[in-house]
């Protein structure tokens, strides 16, 4: 059960210190702050992953589900960093909009898992490709070094370390097997800051200055702020967030041959929802299921619920000693880079899978994800694109996640379940072989539009 359960951690472990790292270089935090910050959400997701296998009353799928800080809402909580004056007071604006969203979304889901069917694959699967087209910048940056304004960003050595990095985990995804290729990214990332420690860009402070034993102390950062905008946007990642739980829930339970009902989509979208509203009390953010947990339940055929709560314990153990949690933080940022490229391209891939199931050979559907993307990268491709509106509106607008699930939610309402059925419509494809213009294949008759 040990075993088991630290390989599940393994698993997640890379997805899990992701967020904060990535929200915690956007504060500016130091080193220590960072540290704490990172021990703060393996802390929090080992309790979410309690919540979510053991279960108390009504709360909690009682699945082998892991529960982590999702991916999610790191656009939107960089957004609400940038567009926050002072810094100090991102984090706590950022924790007052995820207890608000997670205690709406409680409220929320025992309507929410009648409402799924709003939420096909055409939408979850377009923005979990967001999700990843979202964060791959952020490993683009981390490989060009720790500091934009340094005269060697970008160097050929920071470039080189990163690129050697990536090639590591992909030999190890290759060539190994079992757990070892599981925790291929973690390995990677080992051996590329082995790899750094002579090019001088590997600081083994953060490890010296940790703790042994900690806590991550209530409100370490400040007491939540609550702002509408950041609000608005965390609500929106909230739906995303139960949206993905909703599908890893149906996989999970035709894998462990228990299907999920309404009733254990319920319960576990409350796991979720109040795992992270009670997250910012301990510093961590909204939490969700990991999704690539699912696939090492499938592929080790080990379906206790209670393993993957052992891994939970780990995840609480390792929360509880700042040493162990500042680990990831003597990590240099070109080795994160090169596995952020693997890490976040494999968000993208799997919102690419999703969409494979999505029907594109319907007009409709096309439309809908192309749209949808379009809108959705916007803010990367064109950062000033809405420099005109207010601030508080460019919360939201420049997220693309939650730009994008707008959009393939609104449009996926209009043109599949709005009007006539899109099934029974005639559809215009592109013309085939044996179309003429103005005519259809031959014996066949096109309907005029």
């Amino acid at each position: 059960m040990a075993t088991s359960g630290l390989q599940h951690v393994a698993a997640m472990y890379a997805g899990v210190v992701a967020p904060p790292l990535i929200v915690g270089a956007a504060v500016g935090l130091s080193a220590t702050e960072l540290t704490f910050l990172t021990g703060a959400c393996l802390f929090t997701a080992g309790l979410a992953t309690f919540l979510q296998t053991l279960g108390i009353w009504k709360i909690g799928a009682r699945l082998p589900f892991v529960n982590g800080v999702t991916f999610a809402g790191v656009a939107p909580m960089t957004a609400v960093v940038a567009s926050t004056d002072d810094k100090r007071d991102a984090l706590p604006v950022i924790f007052g909009a995820v207890i608000v969203a997670g205690l709406l979304g409680f409220l929320a889901a025992p309507v929410f898992c009648k409402a799924v069917r709003f939420f096909p694959p055409v939408v979850t699967g377009t923005v979990i490709t967001l999700i990843g087209i979202s964060l791959l910048p952020v490993a683009f940056g981390w490989a060009q070094g720790p500091d934009p304004t340094a005269h060697d960003y970008g160097s050929t050595t920071y470039l080189g370390l990163a690129a050697a990095t990536l090639a590591m985990v992909l030999l190890l995804r290759r060539f190994t097997r079992g757990f070892v290729k599981q925790i291929g990214v973690l390995l990677g990332l080992v051996l590329g800051t082995l790899v750094a420690i002579p090019f001088g860009v590997t600081d083994f402070g953060p490890v010296a200055d940790a703790d042994v034993v900690g806590f991550p102390t209530p409100f370490h950062f400040g007491a939540p702020q609550f702002q509408v905008a950041a609000i608005l946007s965390l609500c929106v990642v909230m739906v995303v967030s139960m949206t993905e739980s909703t599908a890893d829930m149906l996989a999970l339970g035709e894998i462990v041959e228990r299907p999920a009902d309404e009733k254990t989509i319920a319960a576990g979208l409350r796991a979720d929802t109040l795992g992270s509203a009670l997250s910012p009390l301990f510093n961590g953010f909204m939490c969700s299921a990991f999704a690539q947990n699912i696939g090492l339940v499938a592929m080790t055929k080990v379906r206790s619920r209670y393993v993957v709560a052992t891994g939970g314990g780990f995840l609480v153990l390792m929360g509880l000693c700042p040493m162990a949690a500042s680990l990831i933080a003597v990590v240099p940022r070109p080795v994160l880079g090169g596995a952020g490229v693997v890490l976040f391209g494999s968000v993208a891939a799997s919102g690419i899978q999703t969409l494979v199931r999505a029907g594109l050979e319907k007009d409709n559907n096309v439309l809908i994800v192309a749209v949808s993307l379009a809108v959705g990268i916007i803010p990367i491709t064109a950062p000033e694109f809405y420099h005109a509106f207010p601030e508080t509106a460019k919360i939201v607008l420049d997220s693309g996640i939650s730009t994008g699930c707008v959009a393939a939610v609104v449009l996926n309402l209009v043109f599949n379940h709005l009007g006539r059925n899109a099934d029974a419509e005639d559809v215009t494809h592109p013309m085939e072989a044996g179309e003429e213009l103005g005519g259809g294949r031959a014996g066949k008759t096109v309907p005029a539009h």
